[in-house]
């Protein structure tokens, strides 16, 4: 995407400073006071000396955003104006199958909020009151209601030219036995779910009073997974990554009314324990966690479940039971929200949540009572990857129990280990361990990069496995490659060519290597190529002196006599 400008988007996040040709600021991945984060603008990419956090303007976002890479990719078309191409539907030449249902999606919850103001929609509005929602709420989540009509939703979408097979693949209608179709929602509040990108991907409605089912959702859709939403998720991201924490809660009403008194870093898992979708979304804007479930038997279980999971993928959880018969929505109604903060606040670690939930369930003084709570207690220790946690929740759990350690950790070595199922990256960048690379190998490869005709000349002289590094190796290798295709490698090509870390790390540093003048640039690579070569024939001559060494003590003189000819070949060179 030639539009795109590193240093207009990275400017865009932190401030930069001219540094010579380059920018520097304090890197944004880890904490800092002096300014190690360097910028590009001729190679188009980014490098921290102190974190070793390296890329491209795509990297960057993915980083800074917790994006994955095609979201990247869509977030820098839109900020070039760049209309990227879509998967398009056979039937429906044109326009993405995930276009058309995004579309009438929007043209549903248009509708579903229109009727919410309507005369008829006294008694919606006089539940919603009820409920506690302000009316700047209600527009500000786009709460809706649907007509107690069994076609009103049909009627509308068929005036908007939309086609009946489209609404029943959005999941808006169902079809009839005898032939036909009407609307799913009828008679109830409208809570469309957005996706991450604020798109209306699916619904959720409640009814007005306590028939059953309560709540009614939108069906699996192209567009709409409920186990890979988080709803209200668009809405509270930017307070998630700024309080470095994440309030879950469970239904749509727990997530407003916190949210309307100004606990903002709060998402509802839309009824479920969380998924592994959920915790993936999660991550990428924190990596803790406090869970305010309901605080019935079945609440609590949703939590315990979810708990192993989360410690799994590296979170630190915290749980908030609240009374029993109290739920988010019904606690800060009565309580009110300072009172609801006070109780994210003091949240109790997970260990002590788990051990007091599984002694109301049984008796920890009895001996069975013991053994089915430490068979549930011991799967969580088990998922800690720090020893000194592990260990120090065995010591307590066995205090606990009042019973002997060593049969823990017994028990304990019995479990299997498990791994994560999706990487764990943390919210800052962690510091990588230093890549010692020749300084001469990088230096050539910042020279080759500035000036492509100097790639053939280089390759005149050394072959790739005459760069001693196989990191180094790999890069120049890739270079004779694009060069002699004819690709230009000036502009981040390389870069782009690369999907190992350690590799693009090195092609960074190797950029801001130390700049040399128009007059010095023709010795230094004389320099360079001839120190590279002779570090070559160093290093071939040990590795023979080795194996001239062998030779001898094994007694084999053919390959002793083949192996000295060699060396004194080398000696010639040298």
């Amino acid at each position: 995407m030639s539009r795109v400008d590193i240093v207009e988007v990275i400017s865009g996040y932190i401030p930069l400073k001219r540094a010579g040709r380059n920018f520097k600021a304090n890197c944004p991945f880890h904490h800092e006071k002096t300014p190690s984060f360097m910028v590009s603008p001729d190679r188009q990419i980014y490098h921290c000396f102190g974190c070793g956090e390296s890329g491209n303007a795509f990297k960057f976002l993915m980083r800074h955003e917790r994006l994955e890479f095609p979201e990247s990719v869509e977030l820098l078309a839109r900020k070039t104006g760049v209309i990227l191409p879509e998967v398009h539907d056979s039937s429906n030449t044109g326009v993405s199958i995930s276009s058309q249902l995004y579309k009438i999606n929007e043209l549903a919850a248009l509708f579903y909020e229109n009727n919410l103001y309507t005369p008829a929609a006294s008694a919606a509005r006089k539940y919603l009151i009820g409920r506690g929602i302000k009316e700047e709420t209600a527009k500000l989540f786009r709460l809706g209601l649907s007509l107690d009509k069994w076609d009103g939703l049909i009627n509308y979408l068929r005036a908007k030219n939309s086609a009946l097979s489209l609404m029943e693949k959005a999941g808006l209608v169902l079809a009839k036995e005898g032939g036909g179709y009407y609307d799913r929602f009828r008679n109830r509040i409208i809570f469309p779910i957005f996706d991450i990108k604020a798109k209306v991907a699916g619904f959720g409605a409640r009814v007005l009073d306590n028939s059953l089912p309560k709540y009614v959702n939108s069906p699996e859709t192209p567009v709409y997974t409920k186990g890979k939403c988080l709803f209200g998720l668009n809405f509270a991201k930017d307070a998630i990554r700024q309080e470095d924490f994440a309030v879950v809660v469970e239904g749509y009403l727990d997530f407003i009314i916190p949210y309307q008194e100004g606990l903002c870093n709060i998402v509802a898992s839309s009824g479920t324990a969380l998924t592994e979708e959920q915790i993936r979304l999660l991550k990428r804007y924190t990596h803790n966690i406090v869970m305010v479930y309901d605080g019935d038997s079945a609440g609590q279980m949703a939590t315990l479940r979810a708990l192993d999971m989360l410690i799994e993928e590296g979170f630190s959880v915290r749980v908030a039971p609240l009374p029993e018969g109290f739920d988010p929505d019904s606690f800060v109604r009565k309580h009110g929200i300072v009172v609801f903060k006070d109780k994210v606040k003091n949240a109790e670690n997970l260990f002590d949540y788990k051990l007091k939930v599984l002694k109301s369930q049984y008796n920890a003084k009895e001996i069975e009572g013991k053994a089915k709570i430490s068979s549930e207690m011991l799967p969580t220790i088990s998922k800690f990857s720090h020893a000194v946690l592990k260990s120090e929740y065995l010591k307590k759990l066995a205090d606990e129990l009042s019973i002997n350690e060593d049969a823990l950790l017994q028990e304990i070595g019995k479990l299997k280990d498990t791994k994560p199922a999706f990487p764990v990256q943390g919210h800052y960048a962690q510091t990588k361990k230093p890549i010692n690379v020749s300084p001469t190998e990088k230096l050539l490869i910042k020279l080759m990069l500035e000036e492509v005709e100097l790639i053939k000349h280089v390759r005149q002289h050394l072959e790739p496995q005459d760069f001693q590094d196989k990191l180094t190796a790999k890069i120049v290798s890739t270079m004779y490659e694009l060069s002699g295709q004819g690709k230009d490698i000036n502009k981040g090509v390389l870069i782009n060519h690369f999907g190992d870390d350690d590799i693009l790390q090195v092609v960074c540093e190797s950029v801001f290597m130390p700049e040399i003048t128009e007059e010095q640039r023709e010795k230094v690579v004389g320099d360079c190529i001839q120190r590279l070569k002779s570090e070559r024939i160093k290093s071939k001559k040990q590795h023979l002196h080795d194996q001239i060494r062998d030779a001898q003590r094994s007694g084999d003189d053919a390959r002793l006599d083949m192996l000295m000819q060699e060396f004194h070949l080398l000696i010639k060179k040298g």
